[in-house]
């Protein structure tokens, strides 16, 4: 009973610092006019798209809960529902206040660098910490009604589902609006990225929020969730109670190590934002590290899964620095591809799908190494801990990976706002350090999802009496080869989606400056709730066919040929799609970071030919890296848990 309120009191910290984080955001006073103007439009299309998007999720949530009640039980309904909920409540508020401290972070810059990054972080910080407030505490009210953790994975079943949606739909929106804004607005009219003059910046800006808070918000909680749902379910055979709650102090200790961490994040005018980030990482790791020696050795007496919850900690870290490498400016992979502008669009778009293949070497590298120490010092719960252990220090690094975001909007409005030149400056330096914690947080994701995908396969394994994959068995193999192509359908269904949102986006755009009078002059409105209107209705309808994808192949691939054949599947989903979801994720990333680079003044600087090839590979990228690419990472975890859920039916 002790341990179980530990965990409680640690879900409800999280949330405290959540809301405390949040009061001071507010109560910061943003003294311009028009930057308030513009952050509450940017907050109506956000807070709009999230409303019609849960309008569409609800009925399918009510379904499916329907349906595992009359198939599975009522227990595993009721915490499929409970997920749903909790994981579209943790989306809410981050977009809430994340669409409420971007005007404050503008405003904040004319006060100097270190007021800005505190109201951005704080914004992150809202969202970090209420993931993983709600996410223990949703976990903890399931546990408490039917004391099964096989009952439990429907929590982590629902969250998955509202996760897959809320990333593909998210990704969509964002990216239509992006390609539309830069190819015609920057490209063709040879306007600033954030030019009021520009139909769609609102609708940019609004994606910002759309694709990188509510979706990768989404993404982390049900990672989060399912890695501890997995340990409880594997931990419950082995070592009884013991093993239930050993993941679950873990991830009270994160939190507590996370709170530790905000403190850290501090700098001094001139400062480089990136290193205090970097540090308030690095110190939530050691802190969690630290403690989790002792936890071990109070829960079982010897310290041997302490290194399986090292392996993962260290290697999520590493994997963040290493996804830094590949797609920051400060390193050669983006000067290169940035160079490489000098060729051309293609060669840009050559060097960069090169850096992305070359980038899944070293990534794979740790999760093996992880995967092998876990299995080593605590064979498949050893493997889960490791899961658990990377994501625990969730509420960190989605913090430092939400302020990403924020800090776009920020630079966005001030630019809109006709703020002075040098509180662009630093907004510009917030942004660029963004894009880098953005791509080092989706480095974490996919570190994560491949980890926690193992831990819920052998929870899986375990549920069926699947002791090996057998390879020569035809069904295995037919499983085996429908898996490995699955991460290929889903990401041409997803890039496809976007270029036809893309191509509505780039017709309206052109239109308006075509037919609206004086656009360019600054003395005509553009119709920008035409482009959220477009964003939005093509990113609604265009998510549900791979969404669907994802929940029914493991169904029928179970049903029709059987328990062997769906863990041929899984295994084949896990290995390519974390193989794709790191090359197109940072790819997407340094095309980013190298068209900044010369935006910069590198290589002839903005409104160069050289300037133009890389917004090319920029446009490329993004589908890429905020579509594609992080979609894969619930994919493979929602095919594993949906499998999870429902091993009785397969048997």
């Amino acid at each position: 009973m002790d341990a179980f309120w530990i965990v409680v009191g640690s879900g409800v910290l999280a949330l405290a610092y959540a809301f405390f984080a949040y009061g001071k955001v507010k109560r910061f006073k943003v003294e311009n006019e028009r930057v308030n103007e513009l952050s509450e439009i940017i907050h109506g299309g956000a807070m709009a798209f999230l409303s019609r998007e849960y309008r569409w999720l609800f009925p399918f949530a009510l379904l499916v809960g329907a349906l595992l009640w009359f198939t599975i039980g009522m227990g595993t309904s009721i915490s499929f529902l409970v997920g749903a909920l909790f994981s579209a409540v943790a989306g809410y508020i981050g977009m809430t206040v994340a669409t409420r401290s971007n005007g404050k972070t503008s405003f904040a810059a004319t006060l100097g660098m270190n007021e800005a990054l505190g109201i951005a972080f704080r914004g992150g910080s809202v969202m970090g910490m209420s993931v993983v407030g709600l996410g223990v505490l949703g976990i903890m009210i399931c546990y408490a009604l039917f004391k099964d953790p096989n009952i439990v994975t429907g929590f982590g079943f629902g969250a998955s589902s509202i996760a897959l949606f809320a990333r593909v739909g998210g990704g969509i929106y964002t990216k239509a609006a992006d390609v539309g804004a830069d190819l015609v607005g920057k490209v063709e009219a040879g306007i600033p990225e954030d030019d009021p003059r520009n139909p769609a910046v609102i609708a940019d800006n609004v994606g910002d929020n759309v694709g990188d808070i509510a979706g990768m918000g989404a993404d982390l909680f049900e990672s989060y969730v399912n890695s501890i749902i997995a340990a409880m379910a594997i931990g419950l055979t082995i070592f009884g109670d013991r093993g239930v709650f050993y993941p679950l102090l873990l991830s009270a200790l994160g939190i507590a190590s996370a709170i530790i961490g905000t403190m850290f994040v501090r700098v001094k005018e001139g400062g480089n934002a990136q290193v205090a980030l970097r540090v308030g990482t690095f110190v939530t790791g050691g802190v969690m590290i630290f403690g989790s020696y002792f936890i071990t050795k109070s829960v079982f007496g010897d310290l041997t899964l302490f290194w399986s919850v090292l392996s993962g900690v260290a290697v999520g870290v590493l994997i963040g620095y290493v996804t830094e490498i590949y797609t920051s400016g400060d390193y050669d992979a983006v000067k290169q591809i940035a160079k490489s502008s000098e060729t051309g669009a293609a060669t840009v778009i050559l060097s960069g799908i090169a850096v992305g293949m070359k980038s899944t070497v070293i990534p794979v590298i740790l999760i093996c190494v992880a995967t092998l120490v876990g299995f080593k010092f605590g064979g498949l719960f050893g493997i889960a801990c490791a899961a658990v252990g990377m994501l625990s220090i969730t509420g960190m690094t989605l913090s430092v990976d939400a302020y990403g975001p924020i800090a776009d909007n920020a630079g966005g409005i001030a630019e809109m706002s006709h703020l002075p030149h040098e509180v662009r400056e630093i907004t510009d330096k917030l942004d660029a350090v963004g894009n880098t914690t953005a791509a080092m947080g989706k480095g974490l994701a996919i570190g994560s999802a491949a980890l926690t995908a193992l831990a819920l396969f052998a929870a899986y394994a375990h549920a069926v009496n699947l002791d090996a994959i057998d390879l020569k068995d035809p069904y295995v193999m037919v499983g085996l080869f429908v898996g490995g192509m699955l991460p290929f359908l889903f990401s041409a269904l997803t890039i496809q989606a976007v270029g036809r949102a893309a191509q509505s986006m780039i017709d309206e755009v052109r239109r308006q400056f075509r037919e609206i009078p004086g656009i360019m002059e600054g003395t005509g409105r553009p119709e920008y709730e035409r482009c959220v209107d477009i964003s939005t209705g093509s990113a609604l309808k265009e998510m549900v066919f791979p969404g669907l994808l994802a929940v029914i192949t493991p169904i029928l691939v179970g049903y029709i040929l059987g328990p062997a054949a769906l863990g041929g599947l899984l295994g084949g989903a896990i290995v390519t799609g974390v193989m794709m979801a790191i090359f197109m994720s940072n790819s997407g990333g340094a095309w980013d970071n190298a068209k900044k680079f010369i935006e910069e003044g590198n290589f002839g600087g903005k409104g160069t030919s050289n300037h133009a090839a890389a917004v090319v590979g920029d446009t490329v990228g993004d589908p890429f890296k905020d579509t594609a690419g992080p979609s894969l990472n619930i994919l493979i975890k929602l095919m594993t848990v949906v499998a999870l859920v429902l091993a009785p039916l397969f048997i």
